[in-house]
């Protein structure tokens, strides 16, 4: 028995010495190894957690500039939409002067046409008149037959 327990314990030594210690080295290695995978996992964790942000940052802001860009779009098209008005409003009102000057020309024109009418009619029956005395009746008759003839003319 004695013999046994001392091949038992020249076993263990070699043991301890051959396959233990390297056994040991390899799983600190493998210990080691799995904490820098463990490392590296929190920090790329870390980094795409920081890089999230930062896109969600950059994504408010765009959102921000689209709709400063959307509401200054708008009040562009609203003061040019007033400008156009005020411009159509304006050429409104000089065309409407226009045809009032043109009315006006127009209108002077045919009362200077009629006056000259009723000038060369008077003239025309104070000739006839002269030519012979006429009663009353005669010349009331023929001043209404030279105011038809004077509407007919026109």
């Amino acid at each position: 028995m004695l013999a046994q327990l001392v091949i038992f314990l020249i076993l263990l030594a070699l043991l301890a010495k051959f396959a233990w210690g390297p056994l040991m080295k390899v799983m600190k290695e493998r210990e080691d190894h799995i904490a820098n995978e463990i490392d590296s996992a929190e920090n790329s964790r870390q980094e795409a957690e920081k890089m999230m942000n930062e896109a969600k940052g950059e994504l408010k802001d765009a959102r921000q500039n689209a709709q400063k860009i959307i509401e200054d779009s708008k009040q562009t098209a609203k003061s040019q939409q007033q400008s156009i008005l005020n411009e159509a409003r304006e050429e409104a009102t000089r065309i409407k002067e226009s045809a009032r000057e043109e009315i006006v020309q127009e209108r002077e024109r045919a009362v200077q046409a009629l006056q000259e009418q009723v000038a060369t009619l008077s003239v025309q029956i104070a000739s006839k008149v002269i030519e012979k005395e006429l009663s009353q009746e005669d010349q009331e008759q023929l001043i209404d037959q030279y105011l038809r003839e004077v509407g007919e003319n026109k």
